[in-house]
């Protein structure tokens, strides 16, 4: 094979997978916090109504919003985490911090569907008085609020390409969901009276599949983040595209890219002309790599490797 020796452009950057957008880090943080201050005065208010109200819908409920405090700490730390620049032994930077924190929320989804379901279960089994009236009003209020929370959180994550984000919103919907799933049981047990106490039991068992289903999403996402999976035929077709409007890339040969925290990391093979001289090859290599930096902001660093056009190597 023909490559350029001593090109920058065929070395690991100094910083590779760390060029990460300053709003990533901020925007992600801020969510993050916000999260935690609304689950903090949610967690209050449902805990104080529940036991006012005898409604164990609510107190459990005021368990998942703390449970919604401890996933959103945990993106907090993996998004502070995954903004360190690469050191000595992480030459790839911190990203996959990320993923692990991903994977955190989607264990804690599932923890939440669990301990939900149990506790709805033993409710069920072991029925008691209907709830009172005015926790109804507080868990409307609970919905709208987690439900706005949910929908700013997870706009900020599809717009970073950030699954921890876009986990820690979903947290915030399965608040949402439990919450929904109470209020409707409270509502069948004021309206149908004792005899349908456990109403609002049997729609938080509903809410629990909905909330585990999303677990189940986001593990798979995290898992394939730590497993370098392809970021699909789209991403390629189009760092392909700027690659080969450079002046001097007779062809791609190979692409490969692979997720570090909310950017990709590119290793690419160019074909050139066998002919040209070295620093020519040296010059080609870098302006592609700074082509692709330039227009796909979701790109953190390139490897480029020259491979001589239409000869054909036995490796």
């Amino acid at each position: 094979m023909h490559a350029c020796p001593n090109d920058a452009s065929h070395q690991p950057n100094p910083a590779p997978g760390n060029r990460v957008n300053a709003r990533t880090q901020t925007a992600g943080t801020r969510a993050a916090l916000t999260g935690i201050f609304v689950n903090a005065l949610l967690a209050v208010v449902k805990l104080t109504a529940g036991v006012l109200g005898h409604s164990q819908a609510l107190i459990a409920d005021a368990v998942e919003s703390l449970a919604d405090i401890a996933g959103s700490t945990i993106v907090w730390g993996g998004l502070t985490v995954a903004a360190k620049p690469p050191d000595k032994n992480h030459p790839y930077g911190h990203g996959k911090a990320e993923s692990l924190a991903t994977l955190a929320v989607a264990f804690m989804l599932w923890g939440a569907a669990i301990g939900i379901a149990i506790q709805s279960v033993r409710e069920i089994l072991t029925p008691d008085r209907a709830p009172a009236a005015f926790t109804l009003p507080v868990l409307l209020v609970v919905i709208v609020v987690k439900e706005t929370l949910y929908r700013r959180v997870q706009r900020v994550g599809r717009e970073l390409g950030s699954t921890a984000v876009q986990s820690d919103a979903w947290h915030h919907r399965s608040d949402a969901l439990t919450s929904l799933a109470a209020a409707i049981g409270i509502s069948i047990a004021l309206i149908g009276g004792e005899a349908y106490a456990v109403a609002d039991d049997w729609a938080a068992l509903v809410a629990c599949l909905i909330i585990a289903t999303n677990g189940s999403r986001f593990l798979k996402k995290a898992a394939d983040e730590l497993m370098d999976v392809s970021p699909g035929d789209a991403f390629f077709a189009a760092a392909r595209e700027t690659a080969q409007a450079v002046e001097g890339v007779r062809g791609v040969e190979k692409l490969f890219a692979r997720k570090m925290g909310s950017r990709f990391l590119v290793d690419m093979h160019l074909e050139v002309d066998p002919s040209i001289t070295v620093e020519q090859g040296h010059h080609i290599g870098h302006q592609v790599k700074s082509a692709l930096l330039d227009k796909h902001e979701r790109i953190s660093d390139v490897l480029v490797h020259l491979e001589p056009h239409g000869i054909a190597w036995d490796v």
